[in-house]
């Protein structure tokens, strides 16, 4: 005769304690921001884009240039800028950096990710600060080497006949590291905007057009209109911190670049106003 024991039910296991959640800091929104930002590969894409942009049109505009050399007229000389002919590169790097401004923030809005992003962290504005510092960070550090770079390379290509010029020339050093700040900003701005417009095509529609298309029709103005206001507008203010020889008209270097700094801080304001009061 055989006995059946009855089984026994499992016992179940004792409950863990829940994790306490982590404070959101500032300090981890920037991580999480980080995390991002270097894991997309069109963010890589586009800055490696606007770096070549930077460095390879400038080497192209000194080799032209070198190589036209003796049969340029003597006011094609006089106009002649060595540094900034190296540096030619950053009016094309600008859309680069402009367009992936815009997108840093945009890109969570089209593909709803911003709901998570908010939800994590519920005050908001650390979000939009994390963002606007770190790609400014990003951008100033890879503008500022690559027009360095640019500017060694079109040197270099210069000298072939005697017309460059070095760092310790008048004005040069301020040019070389001034394209770095101006793209930085166009970066912030860029940013700033996409925050405010909340659409990729109408943000950069809307950056673009702030700095291309406003210089273009201020030219369309009487010269007394046009002097006083194109020194004003948000492009020509930006570089006038590149420019090696101030014109009349024009702003000083470092008050043009603060007019432009301005822009950009009133862009981000803005923005962080509407991100307090909007639904995600």
């Amino acid at each position: 005769m055989t006995t059946t024991t009855p089984a026994t039910a499992p016992t179940a296991a004792p409950a863990r304690p829940a994790a306490p959640r982590a404070r959101v800091t500032q300090a981890r929104v920037l991580h999480s921001e980080w995390i991002k930002l270097r894991t997309l590969r069109s963010t890589f894409y586009t800055l490696i884009a606007a770096v070549v942009a930077l460095i390879g049109f400038g080497a192209l505009f000194c080799a032209v240039t070198a190589n036209r050399w003796p049969h340029m007229s003597v006011h094609e000389r006089a106009d002649f800028n060595p540094a900034l002919t190296s540096l030619r590169g950053f009016f094309l790097a600008q859309l680069a950096v402009g367009v992936l401004g815009v997108l840093v923030i945009t890109g969570e809005y089209a593909t709803g990710m911003i709901r998570a992003t908010l939800s994590a962290v519920p005050r908001r504005l650390p979000v939009l600060w994390a963002k606007a510092a770190l790609y400014s960070a990003v951008t100033w550090v890879l503008m500022t080497a690559g027009a360095l770079v640019a500017f060694l390379i079109g040197q270099a290509l210069l000298s072939s006949q005697h017309i460059d010029t070095s760092l310790s020339a008048p004005g040069v050093t301020r040019t070389v590291l001034g394209v770095g700040f101006y793209l930085t900003v166009v970066a912030l701005l860029g940013v700033a905007i996409g925050a405010l417009v909340r659409n990729t095509a109408g943000g950069i529609a809307t950056v673009f057009g702030l700095l291309l298309v406003l210089p273009v029709l201020a030219e369309a103005l009487p010269a007394s209109w046009g002097d006083r206001i194109s020194p004003y507008l948000p492009g020509n203010a930006g570089q006038a911190v590149i420019a090696l020889h101030r014109e009349a008209h024009t702003l000083a270097p470092w008050t043009g670049f603060g007019v432009f700094c301005l822009y950009a801080l009133a862009a981000l304001a803005g923005a962080a106003v509407l991100l307090k009061r909007r639904d995600a």
